[in-house]
């Protein structure tokens, strides 16, 4: 998937390591206490969305290091899912693993159910796809639990705005809330962040990022089969449906899209894009029925003027980049120099990345996505400030710009983007295993897709 060496584990790596492996201002508040485990120093955790993402979240929460922890619940849509993240956690956390079958839950509203299994104070992991995010986290909050949810954390304006709210509500309340963006634990990043902010590239000039490999994980689908949902089939692939994930542009290349905000201390004001859909068939000649461009190249202007030039792709055969680059007046960076976070990042003289050039390399090969675990345990536990909604929802809501603008072929700024009222899911909250998809196909099957300078305020 890279063309370069790449340095850290990736979570599915570190769970093979370890043993294998859903309201806006007017929703409801709630004035909590300062709340913490009960009873014992043992944080429980609950678990909901079984997948392979929640797997990793699992293990890395089962190994920090900080105080005893235990799985003590877990849930998701699909008993297969479930059944399979916890034979490969039990495998490596036996002795932390306490879900007997009464405490594995299957259904629209399992996450009720496993939340319930928990007391104040205790931690949610929420790894569903992220049409899910805002109605889970809202009965995390109304439950009293911290929360550790994955990015994307939105897909739309309308979402973010619930996001919003309700990291603010959970700050009211004294909860923490982790977001898995991991950069930003990955100290080769820190130890660029500061540099550049102590000026040792000068005024950054240009940002770019690259993600462009082969078709991955549910980027595309290929026509629903007989004896599944519409419903189930898009929850299965949902890197094929903007509803449920974003699509591949927010789920893929969010991570590259957070690290030029952060190294700029700044959120772009405008996006524009252009995309393609080169690829309509399999090879065995099935029409693809996904809502996914095979390519994305996207142009962040920031406030300043600064551009952040980011470009995507899933092509089989063609050349293959994944890390992400800063510009000064004095050098150039790489940030991430393989895959969504890879080390070590270097700061070289001019802008030629030359062995005779290099100024600064990274030496720390420690794994970020357990140290965002490690940090959160230790704000529960010592009841620090610790929030990470606001940056997940701006994360989310500046990659869904570039999509937007792509999908549609018009220059999308920050606020219109955030402003944006369709809403690709409005009733994700009231979603049965019988309920019509919020995506329903058209009349010859297939599923509505982009179309660049002919659907321009909507995507699909």
């Amino acid at each position: 998937m890279s063309t370069q060496k790449k340095t850290q584990p990736s979570r599915r790596e570190f769970l093979k390591a370890a043993g294998g492996v859903a309201a806006a201002a007017t929703l409801p508040t709630f004035a909590f206490p300062t709340v913490h485990p009960q009873g014992s120093d043992e944080i429980r955790l609950a678990l909901v969305g079984c997948g392979g993402r929640g797997g990793g979240a699992a293990a890395n929460a089962l190994s920090t290091t900080s105080g005893p922890v235990k799985l003590v619940a877990m849930a998701d849509v699909f008993q297969d899912r479930l059944d399979d993240t916890f034979k490969n956690l039990d495998k490596g956390f036996k002795k932390t693993m306490d879900v007997p079958k009464d405490r594995q839950f299957i259904g629209f509203d399992g996450y009720k159910k496993a939340m319930d299994c928990l007391k104040p104070g205790d931690v949610v992991i929420l790894t569903t796809p992220p049409a899910f995010r805002w109605v889970h986290f809202q009965y995390a909050i109304s439950k009293k639990l911290n929360v550790f949810m994955e990015k994307p954390v939105t897909v739309d304006g309308p979402t973010s705005k619930k996001m919003f709210a309700l990291g603010e509500q959970a700050s009211a309340a004294g909860l923490k809330v982790g977001v898995g963006l991991m950069s930003r634990h990955a100290p080769w990043l820190q130890q660029l962040h500061e540099r550049v902010q102590n000026g040792e590239l000068g005024e950054i000039i240009l940002m770019r990022g690259y993600r462009m490999h082969g078709p991955a994980a549910t980027f595309e689908s290929t026509p629903k089969p007989d004896g599944i949902s519409d419903l189930e089939y898009q929850i299965r692939r949902f890197h094929s449906f903007l509803w449920c994930s974003g699509g591949c542009f927010n789920d893929f290349y969010i991570h590259i899209v957070d690290q030029g905000c952060w190294m700029k201390n700044a959120l772009p004001v405008s996006a524009q894009a252009i995309g393609g859909r080169h690829y309509k068939q399999s090879p065995e000649g099935l029409t693809f029925v996904d809502q996914n461009l095979d390519t994305y190249g996207v142009e962040y202007t920031f406030p300043d003027g600064t551009k952040f030039f980011f470009d995507g792709r899933c092509i089989e055969g063609a050349y293959g980049k994944f890390s992400s680059y800063l510009h000064g007046t004095k050098g150039v960076a790489i940030a991430s120099r393989a895959n969504d976070c890879g080390g070590p990042s270097s700061i070289y003289k001019g802008q030629k990345m030359t062995p005779e050039s290099l100024l600064w390399q990274s030496t720390d090969r420690s794994n970020p996505y357990q140290n965002e675990w490690d940090e959160l345990m230790k704000a529960i536990r010592g009841n620090k400030p610790f929030n990470e909604v606001k940056q997940g929802v701006n994360a989310s809501l500046v990659s869904s710009m570039g999509r937007m603008a792509a999908h549609t072929g018009q220059e999308i700024t920050y606020d219109a983007m955030l402003n944006c009222e369709h809403e690709f899911a409005p009733n994700v909250d009231k979603l049965t295993l019988g309920s019509p998809s919020p995506l329903m196909p058209e009349a010859n099957g297939r599923y509505p897709i982009p179309q660049p300078g002919i659907k321009t305020t909507k995507e699909y």
